[in-house]
């Protein structure tokens, strides 16, 4: 049975990433590696305040089953172990790389998926001043950018970005900062600045307006959708849903998530914390069938884990067996 091992660990942030619910300047990530063999199975979470999780409630949440990892708890008894979250996505990630290490197979021929293969990632622009944020998608130079709104003048930033890269395609992530009497003028404002997609834009208990408003432009849930349980609520409210690991629970349930949305009609997005590539490399099994991928965790980063994830501007390529999978 294998040997579990959880750590804590801190990257910082290059300059400091900014949403409409704060700013931090360090990634802490929760390492979960498991051990059998000779082989050593590796996952990382991020625990995530918004969803009432703690860095050091998730690391002990994690600890807590080491004797029912020695009893015989598998990958699959874990998905009834624990709920949908961080803890269960590290632990999760770890058994999938641990029976790839075993198997001397990739995971994406485990799990009976196509090779993964390179893609272009969103790369995210941190809520500023308008002038700052132009400034910033300038500098950045990349196809396909993330904005974090959510707050006063936000028209004016998207005018203001747009003028700066008028050939960007342009995401917008509001964090559920807008209200329902701003949902029509700034869903117009995204129309106006060619904006391909909005995510959460109200609080994801304060949705129902997203029902009864025309949606000029697509909108994503993100905090509204975390594993499959929360997916039916979302009909008729939302266009696409932002898969991400750290909320379904790991590589598991995710790809249970995007199999079901597809059924129902709804787009695909692969999301991420801020973290560091051994976060990200998972998630890249599901990029396939996305039609928005925000992988760029490690370029907020001043520093990522070694070995990494290959990045080329906006393209990332997919993880050498060293680093997962």
């Amino acid at each position: 049975m294998p040997i579990l091992t959880v750590r804590i660990e801190r990257f910082p942030i290059a300059g400091t990433f900014t949403i409409a619910r704060g700013s931090k300047t360090e990634a802490v990530v929760v390492v979960a590696e498991l051990a059998e063999g000779g082989h050593v199975g590796r996952g990382e979470c991020v625990p995530y305040a918004r969803y009432d999780e703690t860095v050091e409630g998730v690391a002990a949440a994690i600890a807590a089953l080491e004797g029912e990892l020695a009893a015989g708890l598998d990958r699959k008894g874990l998905q009834h172990r624990l709920p949908p979250g961080a803890a269960r996505n590290a632990l999760d990630c770890a058994f999938w790389d641990l029976a790839a290490k075993q198997a001397g197979m990739p995971v994406h021929v485990l799990a009976g998926l196509p090779a993964p293969v390179p893609v272009t990632t969103a790369y995210t622009i941190s809520l500023g001043t308008p002038e700052a944020m132009a400034q910033a998608a300038r500098a950045a130079a990349r196809p396909l950018l993330k904005l974090k709104l959510g707050a006063q003048g936000d028209a004016e930033r998207l005018a203001a970005i747009r003028a700066a890269v008028p050939e960007a395609e342009l995401i917008v992530d509001a964090n559920e900062g807008w209200s329902g009497d701003r949902l029509a003028e700034m869903l117009a404002a995204c129309a106006e600045a060619g904006v391909t997609l909005v995510e959460q834009p109200l609080p994801a208990g304060q949705d129902e307006a997203l029902g009864s408003v025309p949606r000029p432009v697509p909108i994503c849930a993100d905090e509204s959708v975390h594993g499959l349980a929360s997916l039916d609520r979302l009909m008729g409210r939302y266009d696409a849903v932002n898969v991400k690991l750290d909320k379904t629970g790991g590589l598991t349930e995710a790809l249970a998530l995007v199999e079901a949305a597809q059924v129902r009609g709804l787009g695909i997005m692969v999301g991420c914390m801020v973290a560091t590539s051994l976060a990200m490399a998972p998630a890249l099994l599901l990029a396939n069938r996305a039609r928005w991928v925000d992988l760029d965790g490690p370029l907020l980063l001043a520093r990522d884990r070694t070995p990494a994830l290959a990045y080329d501007g906006s393209t990332v390529y997919p993880p050498a067996p060293a680093l997962w999978g």
